[in-house]
C-alpha cells in the first residue's frame, strides 16, 4: 500500500511517501516560514525526487488535531483537495498519537506534549505493549541464536485532551512510572516539568521530539488494514477547543448579555 502523509498541525512543516513498510521519502522543515508557504512545494519536491505518478497513491494520510488551528486547517484542505482531485480515501491519525508512535517499542510511558498557549497543553498518555498472540496455542522454542520478532500494540491510558501542565504532571506522578517527553511542549515547559516531575524521565532527542509525517505515515498502514479510511466529504480536524477569536465572540455575547 502506497501512502502519502501529511502533518502541519505544530510548528514543523512534514510531508512523507511509504510503500507498504518502507519509506520512501520524507521531507521536514522547521524554520521562519508558514505552512502555506512550504506544505505544496515540499510535496511537489517529493513527487519530483521519487518520480511519483499520484494516481497510485491509494491514501493520503493527515494528522487530524490537535493543534495550531491554522496549520490544521491547512493540511486538512491538502489533504481533503488531494483526496478529491485523486479519489482517494483519508486516514486521519490523531495527532498525539503520530508524535507517540515516534517511540515504537520503548518500555516506559510515552507523554506528547503539545503547547496550546494560555498555560495548558494539547496532551496524552500512551504506552506499547506486545500484540496479542497468534491462536496458535503450541509453545515454540526458539533455536540458539535465533532472535524473536516481537510486534507491539499502542495503548491509551489517557485519552488526548487540552489540560494546564500539572493536571498532566500529576497524573504521571500518581502512574509511577518511567515516562518519556516529546512534543514543542515538553520544550517550552521543559523547567516546569523537571521542578515537578517525580518520576523518573527523559526527554526524546531532536530527531524524535516533533511531528515527523513519516510516523503519521507508519501508524497510518495500521489504521488502514483495521479499515479506519473516511471519505474527502467525511474528514474534518479535531481541534479539542475553540479558536481564539470563537472565544473572544463567545466572551463579548456573554458580556453584552
Amino acid at each position: 500500500m502506497k501512502i502519502l502523509a501529511i502533518d502541519s498541525s505544530g510548528l514543523v512543516a512534514t510531508v512523507a511517501l511509504l510503500e507498504d513498510e518502507d519509506l520512501i521519502a520524507e521531507y521536514t522543515v522547521h524554520y521562519k516560514k508558514t505552512h502555506s508557504q512550504t506544505l505544496l512545494p515540499m510535496l511537489d519536491q517529493i513527487k519530483s525526487m521519487t518520480e511519483l505518478d499520484l494516481k497510485t497513491v491509494d491514501a493520503i494520510a493527515v494528522a487530524s488535531g490537535p493543534g495550531s488551528f491554522t496549520g490544521l486547517r491547512i493540511g486538512s484542505a491538502t489533504a481533503k483537495g488531494l483526496a478529491q482531485g485523486l479519489n482517494k480515501p483519508v486516514i486521519e491519525v490523531p495527532t498525539l498519537e503520530g508524535l507517540a508512535w515516534q517511540m515504537y517499542g520503548c518500555s516506559a510511558l510515552i507523554c506528547p506534549l503539545m503547547d496550546a498557549r494560555r498555560d495548558q497543553v494539547y496532551t496524552g498518555i500512551y504506552a506499547f505493549v506486545p500484540a496479542r498472540q497468534s491462536d496458535d496455542k503450541t509453545e515454540k522454542k526458539a533455536a540458539p541464536g535465533d532472535g524473536v520478532s516481537q510486534d507491539y500494540e499502542m495503548k491509551c491510558l489517557m485519552e488526548g485532551t487540552c489540560c494546564l501542565l500539572p493536571q498532566v504532571v500529576r497524573k504521571l506522578n500518581e502512574m509511577g512510572e518511567a515516562v518519556v517527553l516529546l512534543g514543542d511542549g515538553a520544550q517550552v515547559y521543559r523547567e516546569k516539568l523537571k521542578e515537578t516531575l517525580t518520576v523518573p524521565y527523559t526527554f526524546a532527542p531532536a530527531h524524535r521530539r516533533l511531528q515527523s509525517a513519516a510516523a503519521v505515515g507508519a501508524l497510518a498502514l495500521r489504521y488502514a488494514a483495521q479499515g479506519k479510511m473516511v471519505s474527502c466529504y467525511e474528514h474534518k480536524p479535531e481541534y479539542f477547543r475553540l479558536s481564539q477569536a470563537e472565544r473572544e465572540r463567545q466572551e463579548a455575547l456573554h458580556h453584552g448579555t
